[in-house]
């Protein structure tokens, strides 16, 4: 059965909301309770969690802690994932350094950098390494995620050595590249047009009339 895109990206929003609800000693909610916490409407959650089968009971409700361990499941988030992060300059050195990753089932395994000045070096316990090893040494690691922190100009190669080494998902913080190699998800993040986005949307201030 496919699962759309919308489905699963909405599934990340009710662990979330479910989280704080069980940090707040909260044991059974129903999906209206939930539906507010998280801003969905409650026949969607329904429809959302009836793709993987039937989830509380008519009258009491969704017990949470049940909850929450499916959700990880069907997200994999029971279990570890190693990721590869490339590039470890003030982003990379963020990432190996932020703790919500091993909340989420991911943890950082290898790290590459061309700098000889950062190669050798060790950061939250992870050694960084020569890049040119990087292929090779993720392909031996059997890793799938990788993490990309790369100057613009780096990112195309950089790309096509990852799916070479068998990654299939990508998370660039560098703008996505003209040509984009087949098989992998890459999912680009650039800050620069997203922060001049929201200066597009805000509303202007109206000065007072004189």
């Amino acid at each position: 059965m496919h699962i759309p895109d919308e489905t699963v990206g909405r599934l990340f929003i009710y662990l979330r909301s479910i989280r704080r609800m069980l940090d707040q000693d909260k044991k059974v909610t129903s999906s209206e309770d939930l539906a507010a916490s998280c801003g969905v409407r409650a026949s969607v959650i329904r429809k959302d969690l009836s793709y993987f089968g039937r989830f509380g009971k008519r009258g009491v409700g969704y017990d949470l802690g049940a909850l929450v361990r499916d959700i990880h499941a069907i997200l994999k988030l029971n279990q570890m994932t190693n990721a590869a992060l490339v590039g470890v300059g003030n982003i990379g050195r963020a990432f190996l350094r932020y703790p919500g990753f091993k909340a989420e089932g991911i943890r950082i395994a290898v790290a590459f950098d061309k700098d000889p000045r950062k190669i050798g070096k060790r950061i939250e316990d992870v050694l960084i390494e020569d890049a040119t090893t990087m292929g090779e040494r993720i392909e031996s690691e059997g890793i799938h995620l990788a993490i990309v922190a790369v100057p613009p100009s780096e990112a195309q190669e950089t790309l096509y050595c990852l799916a070479g080494a068998g990654v299939r998902g990508v998370f660039s913080f560098t703008p996505c590249p003209p040509k984009m190699p087949q098989g992998v998800r890459v999912t680009c993040v650039d800050l620069a047009m997203e922060m001049a986005s929201l200066v597009y949307h805000l509303e202007p201030i109206r000065k007072p009339v004189s």
